[in-house]
């Protein structure tokens, strides 16, 4: 079985995540039952509404749950050197448009492209790993290999 890194706040947001989603549940049983008690089940929108979401609130949690044991909690504050690694935040320029970005490199669990992290396992993460300021990487993109210059590596301090 594969570890999975996360952050440390990314693991105490998926904890807290995860007990906000257990206290959910009774409500939505109750939500249930009170639909359940309208009568006919067929053309009941409240019931199925209820339904629909204690489903994924239970997929939601199961899925949280199977990933718990299999995390490897890193504390970023204890990263660093000049190298591409999880933790990093790595600046990186279009070589063709010149657009530059800045994305901080972070497990697949906690990884969200719009608010400035990638996942190490993403085609982009897995290309800046390793690499340092200066070097240039390939990514293989639905529009075409994409090239980038990596402008900047650091840590959080």
């Amino acid at each position: 079985m594969d570890k999975i890194p996360i952050s440390l706040e990314g693991f105490r947001r998926l904890e807290k995540e995860l007990k906000r989603l257990k206290k959910e549940r009774p409500e939505v049983i109750e939500t249930i039952k009170a639909a359940r008690e309208e009568g006919d089940l067929r053309e009941n929108a409240g019931y199925d509404a209820a339904r629909e979401r204690q489903g994924m609130l239970e997929a939601r949690i199961k899925y949280i749950e199977s990933r718990m044991s299999r995390f490897n909690v890193i504390d970023r504050k204890t990263l660093g050197g000049d190298r591409a690694a999880f933790g990093a935040t790595v600046e990186i320029e279009d070589l063709d448009t010149g657009e530059v970005k800045k994305y901080t490199l972070l497990g697949p669990d906690e990884a969200d492209p719009n608010s400035g992290s990638i996942s190490i396992v993403a085609p982009v993460g897995r290309a800046l790993l390793g690499k340092e300021e200066g070097d240039e990487v390939v990514v293989e993109a639905p529009r075409g290999k994409i090239r980038y210059e990596i402008l900047s590596v650091s840590f959080a301090a």
